[in-house]
């Protein structure tokens, strides 16, 4: 079988088939927001935008953008029946109110004793906190969605994170291109694997242990 990392999309899928009916989830700017087009059949997730809004559709098709419906990403989404438009100090107050059933995060690194990083790149002056910490404090579960891999191959998902971190012993879920992870303190637990992949080879492009869940399946990916 070929090799084939998991798409952008795919990544996003099997984390939002985590997500229960009723749940409110907050998806963060990037990757994360791709969650709101998974198709969850009979059951109703809503979506929390930080910067006000509860109740986020798909992202809007092209030629029927709202000009006053955006997500935390600046992108063009819709709203579901029922959705509901608040100021920054009413959201937030959701997150920190620990109203939140999960939050969607993208990362820079991540450590296996549950630590991220994503607000500060290395090499770079400055960065952009925004509203990550208080999101990784207030959910009850994070989930991070990320490549596993930096452009110049480097792994993002390290012993100890090297950059300044955003949250410490967070993470409840780790999705990559190439598989799904749970942060074990010294370790990864490799619990969906993409299609064509082996352990040996997560094994090689990881920067800390990986072991194999005892159940260890292939990511389903839908057509």
């Amino acid at each position: 079988m070929d090799k084939v990392p998991l798409s952008r999309q795919a990544m996003c899928d099997r984390l939002a088939a985590e997500f229960q009916d009723g749940w409110v989830v907050n998806l963060g700017a990037g990757l994360p927001t791709l969650c709101s087009n998974y198709v969850f059949g009979d059951r109703t997730v809503f979506f929390h935008s930080e910067n006000g809004v509860l109740g986020v559709g798909p992202r809007a098709a092209p030629g029927h953008e709202d000009l006053h419906l955006i997500n935390a990403a600046n992108e063009y989404v819709t709203l579901i029946p029922g959705a509901a438009i608040m100021d920054h100090a009413d959201s937030f107050a959701l997150v920190r109110g620990g109203r939140l059933d999960a939050t969607v995060l993208g990362a820079f690194e991540v450590a296996c004793n549950g630590d991220f990083a994503n607000w500060k790149m290395a090499g770079r002056r400055g960065g952009a906190i925004g509203g990550a910490m208080d999101l990784a404090v207030g959910a009850r579960r994070v989930f991070i969605a990320m490549e596993h891999a930096t452009k110049h191959g480097e792994s993002r998902l390290k012993l100890r994170c090297d950059l300044p971190v955003t949250a410490t012993g967070r993470i409840t879920l780790l999705m990559t291109n190439l598989g799904l992870f749970a942060p074990a303190g010294e370790y990864y637990v490799l619990k969906e694997i993409a299609p064509g992949f082996t352990v040996d080879d997560i094994r090689q492009i990881t920067a800390a242990p990986v072991v194999p869940a005892p159940d260890l399946r292939t990511v389903a990916v839908r057509p």
